[in-house]
């Protein structure tokens, strides 16, 4: 690109890209810095032990990049990249060789459950019914008005949504499966349990399984990030890696910066430009539990004791609900527990492309206290051994990662935090700061563009999206929004 672009974008995770794409969609020329050697940021894809075998190093199942609006508009799979579903999308297993079972198929799910199937059709029939209007409320910017569809639905899941998971899960269910099939889902938030709005992640993921399925992407997340910026490049824009920004007057005279970073990176990059009372609010923003994170390459698949786990994409290790309870307040209360909740995911069920011919990986984290040094290796495989006795003697070879290795894999996990600030309830409402335009910063022509805004975490591009939308309307006088231009073929 030639002379100054029309704006810039600090960071090529999958926010900082869907930003970079609808900019670019406005003809305008856009330019994205990435300190990192690749772009994707939670989204790459690494040979880390062994050639051939390819290790999601953070994010690898993607429901919302089937289900999110932004990457319905996008539509991947028309740019190559190919979404596989598991034939079930995750599993729970418990003692005594049971196990709780998600299907794509909420009545299969149901039967299942025994006398929990009437209060599971009950919980999650209306919102996957309105799975889309739900999921379009929630990720886009309407989030701050009153909604135009579906309403009785979505005032039904903010209802149940608000109190914490178990008060949720004892009010609709008896049995041990059905309350650990929820409570399992919502520990993905990495918050204590027992926190407000822990329901509503819950409820969420659940109707997700069966509204637009837990799908991986073949081959790894990183063709996902790969997709988006070829599509910058055939419009004009560029990525420039391997650059880390440390001070925004490096962009004087572009007219609008995006930043896909943290709180504390803007404040830090911005200098005397921002005022105090900005900065105390951020200083006050929570970054919550870290993770540990290990890749296995294994001699064959997981042994697990309930043959039906064996053909699930994710796996939550926890025992039942009590236990996941457990198991993430300790990390929330700055403890290490020796029964972790253990997030397990094995890629080649789905996806074989991920190893060669006969090969298997296996993929898995535990929630730790922030910044933490502490190996957790033998927790976590011990809970995996308990559920299936004889899982260490298929281990050929594992790569870790500690809360303080995440950090240095990528600035924006602090301490390890890969949702770049807590989603409590406190911090849903004023994400990362209490204003009502949370991506616009005190810096003129410079806007949040990260997880750490409004909707949080996850790969669903929003946070993005959203705040291109801000900016396109402040800087530009773009009304409208552009439609994502279609892929050349």
């Amino acid at each position: 690109m030639n002379g100054t672009p029309d704006a810039v974008v600090v960071g090529a995770g999958p926010n900082g890209l869907a930003a970079a794409l609808r900019l670019s969609a406005a003809g305008l020329r856009v330019r994205v810095v990435e300190a990192a050697e690749r772009p994707g940021g939670g989204m790459r894809t690494e040979e880390l032990m062994r050639p051939g075998y390819r290790h999601d190093v953070c994010s690898i199942v993607q429901p919302m990049a089937a289900a999110a609006p932004f990457f319905r508009e996008f539509d991947a799979e028309s740019r190559g990249v190919r979404l596989v579903h598991p034939e079930i999308n995750f599993a729970h297993p418990l003692d005594g060789g049971r196990a709780a079972l998600s299907h794509r198929s909420l009545d299969r799910t149901a039967d299942g459950l025994g006398e929990d199937a009437a209060a599971y059709r009950r919980l999650f029939g209306p919102l996957v019914e309105h799975g889309t209007d739900v999921v379009d409320f929630f990720l886009t910017s309407r989030l701050r008005r009153l909604p135009t569809r579906s309403v009785p639905q979505i005032a039904y899941f903010l209802l149940n949504g608000l109190p914490d998971v178990g008060w949720l899960a004892h009010r609709y269910f008896d049995t041990e499966e059905a309350q650990a099939l929820l409570g399992g889902a919502a520990a993905h938030g990495m918050l204590d349990l027992r926190q407000p709005l822990t329901s509503a992640l819950g409820m969420l993921l659940t109707m997700l399984s069966h509204h637009a399925g837990w799908p991986l992407i073949e081959g790894g997340s990183q063709r996902l990030a790969d997709a988006m910026v070829a599509a910058l490049e055939e419009q004009g824009g560029e990525v420039v890696t391997g650059h880390r920004v440390t001070d925004l007057r490096e962009f004087d005279g572009v007219p609008a910066v995006l930043l896909d970073t943290t709180p504390e990176a803007f404040v830090s990059m911005a200098g005397e430009r921002v005022h105090e009372g900005y900065r105390r609010w951020v200083s006050r923003y929570r970054h919550g539990a870290g993770v540990f994170k290990i890749d296995w390459i294994l001699s064959e698949p997981v042994p697990w004791t309930n043959p039906d786990v064996r053909r699930a994409g994710t796996v939550h290790v926890a025992g039942d609900l009590d236990e996941t309870i457990a198991g993430e307040r300790a990390p929330n209360e700055g403890r290490i527990t020796d029964r972790p909740y253990v997030l397990a995911v094995q890629p080649t069920v789905p996806d074989p492309t991920r190893a060669p011919d006969g090969g298997h990986i296996f993929w898995a984290y535990v929630h730790v206290p922030h910044g933490s040094y502490v190996d957790m290796t033998d927790a976590i495989e011990n809970q995996v051994e308990r559920f299936a006795p004889g899982f260490r003697d298929t281990v050929l070879e594992r790569s870790t990662k500690t809360a303080v290795a995440m950090e240095a894999w990528n600035p924006s996990y602090v301490g390890g935090d890969i949702s770049n600030g807590q989603a409590t309830l406190r911090q849903m409402l004023a994400r990362p700061v209490p204003r009502w335009n949370t991506y616009k910063t005190p810096v003129r022509g410079v806007y949040l563009a990260s997880a750490a805004t409004p909707p949080g975490p996850a790969v669903h591009g929003a946070c993005g999206d959203n705040a291109a939308q801000v900016a396109l309307r402040e800087v530009f006088g773009v009304r409208q929004v552009p439609p994502l231009r279609p892929a050349l073929h």
